[in-house]
């Protein structure tokens, strides 16, 4: 099944067409590496999803027919993210929480600096 199918089905991202685009930007790596959407991926392979300041690494433990319910989902993959990347999620959002709450979009400014603290 191809990678960008497949985080799809399993519910990794919410449309087949940003789970193309994120597999496009480098974000998603099989076996170490960047791939393109297109490859075909085996049962076994470990999948690492970089998402903002974290990542999440799923291993394949088989192939779906179609999109799953969210029940189904352990049956084809297996959480393999580390503890740690599991705490800077939760920072991440515990940081955002606590930013003061503003009315409208965030400025440039508030952009740049949130980018900053996420490298």
């Amino acid at each position: 099944m191809r990678v960008d199918k497949f985080l799809w089905s399993v519910r990794l991202f919410k449309t087949r067409s940003v789970s193309t685009a994120r597999v496009k930007e480098g974000k998603v790596e099989v076996g170490g590496g960047a791939v393109k959407p297109s490859r075909e991926l085996k049962v076994g392979e470990e999948v690492r999803i970089r998402t903002g300041a974290h990542y999440e690494l799923v291993e394949v433990l088989a192939f779906p027919k179609g999109r799953v319910g969210a029940k189904l989902v352990e049956e084809y993959i297996k959480d393999l993210t580390p503890i740690e990347e599991r705490e800077k999620q939760a920072l991440t959002r515990e940081v955002m929480r606590d930013l003061p709450a503003k009315t409208g979009r965030p400025t440039k400014k508030d952009r740049r600096n949130w980018e900053k603290w996420q490298r």
